[in-house]
């Protein structure tokens, strides 16, 4: 077995890679260790999931493996990644699991965990939660085995929506009453609560992709199909659009003229505002590897600081809290606002933008013009040896070439996906035509030796 956790959990192709027996040994081992970590005999565990069919199958294994270990189960369904987070929390519980593949597509599923109070596992923790899954020991029949009275229960949360819709309304008490936004929830964990919270938030809501049906997650929408987005602001005259990915953990925008706000751009917008009103802790934003040079530029220019981290909202959170920072987040979408969230959160990022608009008076565009992205490629390159990709001499020089070409006016970046067998070569300079250029080159070097 090769390593579990990626960047953002155990992902993998559902009953195939992810299989409801692997799904039971993860949760076993996450009650012991984390039961064993805070001193906890009987533990409690928040378990949600995205829409899709396979989160059926899934769950009952979670649960099954989660209750065999003696830990009282509040099952909250469908609900986005970071109400599960909120909800571990709040209720005081000790582990959360979320059974989401994000953005991935629906035959992909994943296993999300959380912490008491609602955060991702640090490494060490993820790694003795593996080791118990690899060696066997969570399902080893000497293991401890409760019965009768110890045997874990399985409680329902019905108001687990309507709790966490409260919670994100409370971290943006100006109504937003004159915004028109169009949202896309990609038929996933947000499809019945992202309406609700952007109306009562004020907002005049238009909606799209929000009739999940199991197998449409993710298909031609939500946060990595924005075509449909755009083209309901134009149809709509909406100010601008939202588009979520398939747990909602990630927002992307559009203009009212259709132009993408990504999460630099976003991550930019609400720096400023916080800057502004004196909230940016530290003066200091956090970001990953992957965010542009423009936005470090805009940065620069309005004081703010910049600390950057590896790809994945897990390390933007853990530099926020060793830090004491409130605001980090990546290109992607993810946005972590550390005084109202623990981890990155889709709904509240739409939130908190809309705000910003509502208390400016400017446009998106308007605000996002802060950040002058320079040229920005990303190629996925598939190959069956990540690991031969990173100790290769060859690509090692490809690298240097390019970076001698581009000096300080671009960079170059690969990085091996923590959730697929890709390598993704990313390159910016001073023009498009530079960028295509060279990351088709080093792609064609990439794939070579992969």
């Amino acid at each position: 077995m090769g390593r579990l956790f990626g960047t953002d959990g155990v992902r993998g192709l559902a009953n195939a890679d992810l299989t409801p027996e692997l799904a039971l040994a993860v949760a076993r081992a996450a009650a012991g260790v984390l039961a064993d970590r805070d001193g906890t005999s009987r533990p409690v565990a928040v378990v949600g999931r995205d829409p899709r069919a396979s989160g059926e199958m899934l769950e009952a294994a979670v649960v099954a493996g989660l209750t065999s270990a003696g830990a009282e189960v509040l099952r909250v369904g469908v609900l986005p990644t970071p109400a599960v987070a909120h909800l571990t929390a709040v209720l005081g519980a000790d582990l959360g699991v979320m059974l989401s593949a994000s953005h991935n597509p629906m035959p992909d599923n994943g296993i999300k965990l959380f912490s008491r109070g609602g955060h991702k596992l640090p490494d060490a923790v993820e790694a003795a939660v593996e080791r118990a899954v690899t060696t066997g020991s969570a399902l080893d029949r000497a293991a401890h085995r409760p019965t009768g009275a110890d045997i874990g229960r399985v409680h329902d949360l019905p108001d687990a929506g309507g709790r966490y819709a409260d919670h994100l309304l409370a971290a943006v008490p100006d109504p937003l009453a004159g915004i028109t936004v169009v949202v896309d929830c990609a038929h996933g964990a947000a499809s019945g609560l992202a309406p609700e919270v952007y109306r009562r938030a004020g907002a005049t809501v238009h909606v799209i992709g929000a009739e999940p049906d199991g197998w449409n997650i993710n298909d031609g929408v939500g946060s990595t199909h924005l075509d449909p987005v755009r083209d309901a602001v134009r149809r709509t005259g909406a100010d601008l659009g939202l588009a979520h990915d398939g747990d909602a953990d990630r927002c992307l925008a559009v203009t009212a003229d259709g132009d993408v706000v990504d999460g630099d751009g976003i991550l930019a917008v609400c720096a400023l505002g916080l800057h502004e009103a004196g909230a940016l802790t530290g003066g200091t934003v956090v970001a990953t590897v992957m965010s542009n040079l423009g936005f470090h530029h805009a940065m620069r220019d309005a004081g703010i600081q910049v600390a950057t981290t590896a790809v994945g909202d897990r390390y933007v959170l853990e530099a926020l809290r060793s830090r004491g920072l409130s605001l980090g987040g990546e290109q992607s979408g993810h946005l972590v606002f550390l005084d109202h969230a623990t981890t990155g959160d889709g709904l509240l990022t739409g939130l908190m933008l809309m705000a910003r608009m509502r208390g400016t008076g400017a446009t998106l565009a308007e605000l996002a013009g802060a950040v002058r992205k320079l040229p920005q490629v990303l190629v996925n390159v598939p190959v069956a040896d990540r690991i031969a990709v990173s100790e290769s001499d060859d690509v090692a020089r490809a690298v240097n070439a390019v970076e001698e070409e581009l000096g300080e006016s671009g960079r170059v970046l690969l990085r091996p996906s923590g959730t697929e067998q890709l390598v993704r070569v990313m390159v910016e300079a001073p023009t498009q035509e530079q960028a295509d250029r060279v990351a088709h080159q080093l792609a064609e070097v990439v794939a070579a030796v992969g």
